[in-house]
């Protein structure tokens, strides 16, 4: 029986490239995409909700089997460490407890390489911290994928990005697979595949895990 899948963060790198794919997969008879601004695609099988980021949480309409949650920002974007919070720790845990309680069975959350609650790095801290929180809501498969540096058609420059690009060009061969950068696409088409395989458990997936995709 065909599946629904949610996601959220439908506009970003990752989410905008899975909402494709997964409107191509017809193992998903439904695509339920939430952003704040309109999608630039158009399928039958799309369900686009546009709303700020911070009212999803009252759609309690939202019904899906595989929820994915592409949310993420930078404090830099945000503006501040409360307003990256919201995005990346409140957001994602308020999704997942909506969702679970109205049945999904599956989250699939996109956090990232270094990812630790005891960390002194506040970005690392907030996803390990949302790992946790998510961990606990009782998802019978929770699927955490941990990308190093994502590169991919961004609309916004990114000087790290560059500069990265640089340096693996010329020093890649010295740098372990699991601290290379990833193409977006790859984590989507992880995320895609590992859904599929609808199993129970928790499931980590770094960056080397991930370049096969």
């Amino acid at each position: 029986m065909a599946k629904v899948a949610l996601v959220a963060g439908s506009t970003g790198l990752i989410g905008n490239q899975l909402v494709e794919l997964l409107l191509k997969d017809p193992y998903y008879s439904k695509v339920i995409a939430i952003s704040r601004r309109p999608l630039s695609i158009v399928h039958d099988k799309l369900e686009s909700i546009v709303i700020e980021i911070d009212q999803f949480s009252k759609q309690t309409q939202l019904i899906a089997d595989d929820v994915f949650c592409c949310l993420g920002t930078t404090i830099k974007q945000a503006g501040s460490k409360e307003a990256f919070r919201k995005v990346d720790f409140d957001f994602p845990v308020q999704l997942a407890e909506l969702l679970k309680a109205k049945g999904a069975k599956q989250y699939l959350l996109i956090s990232a390489l270094g990812s630790n609650k005891n960390s002194s790095i506040f970005y690392n801290k907030v996803k390990g911290e949302v790992e946790e929180a998510i961990l606990s809501i009782g998802y019978d498969c929770l699927h955490i994928f941990k990308p190093s540096l994502l590169t991919g058609p961004r609309k916004e420059k990114r000087a790290g990005e560059d500069v990265a690009k640089v340096i693996y060009k010329y020093l890649g061969f010295l740098i372990p697979t699991k601290y290379k950068s990833i193409e977006s696409i790859k984590v989507a088409r992880a995320m895609q595949a590992l859904a599929k395989e609808d199993k129970t458990g928790i499931f980590i997936h770094e960056s080397d895990s991930m370049q096969r995709y």
